[in-house]
């Protein structure tokens, strides 16, 4: 679904944040992006989106993806309804279409009472929750997660996973990037973990804890195990 091969990218020409990252997500694959803060997660994100400085290599989608941020994004002059509709025209969804998709993600995420609302009244958690609405209305083949569950509550998190997997199971891709490791570690098929701008390594569970010399531990003794190596 996605192929990411940078060899350099970051804010200003000349200055790389990260270097030499590359991985591979597949159809209905969920690639945890973990490391510690200023590990180049973000900024690698932003790299595969196209909105930093520069970028030396080659980032291939097979089709249209959506991006939750971990800040959500909005119109302050646009009610929660006219975001969706915003959203729905963009994607050229009928009328029809967008309400059969939408209207179960506002029953799910307890949002239709505030339909006519405007986000900037709203916490962060239904702020974030309106970004996952418009995701999920979108329907892509990769979904770009940053950081999604700040701000959610327990019910809202488990909802928002019970969608991921229907999604995954009808061949969507997602790239997550969160410090939740035991949430990783119970939904990621694959991890990316990076430090210093850097890939250290990738794969599955099994060849973290095997990297780490941890094998019957958690990923997060795992992680912090390579990080120690790593700043070694």
């Amino acid at each position: 679904m996605v192929k990411v091969d940078i060899h350099k990218a970051g804010y200003d020409q000349g200055e790389p944040v990260i270097r030499q990252v590359h991985f591979q997500i597949n159809q209905g694959e969920l690639v945890g992006l973990i490391g510690p803060n200023g590990a180049g997660k973000s900024t690698t994100i932003k790299a595969l989106l196209g909105t930093i400085g520069f970028v030396e290599g080659q980032v291939q989608f097979n089709d249209t993806y959506a991006y939750i941020p971990e800040q959500p994004v909005y119109y302050d002059e646009l009610t929660l309804w006219e975001h969706i509709q915003f959203t729905a025209s963009i994607c050229e969804l009928s009328e029809e279409e967008m309400n059969r998709r939408v209207k179960p993600l506002l029953n799910i995420f307890r949002l239709k009472n505030v339909v006519h609302q405007y986000p900037t009244s709203f916490s962060k958690g239904m702020q974030q929750k309106l970004m996952i609405v418009l995701a999920f209305l979108t329907k892509p083949s990769l979904y770009i997660i940053d950081e999604p569950f700040i701000g959610l509550d327990p019910k809202a998190m488990k909802d928002f996973l019970r969608l991921l997997d229907q999604e995954r199971q009808e061949g969507a891709a997602v790239l997550m990037s969160t410090h939740m490791l035991d949430t990783a570690e119970r939904i990621c098929d694959r991890f990316v973990l990076m430090m210093n701008g850097e890939v250290i390594i990738q794969g599955t569970l099994e060849d973290i804890l095997n990297a780490a010399g941890t094998r019957h531990a958690t990923l997060l003794d795992s992680f912090e195990v390579l990080m120690e190596r790593t700043v070694k």
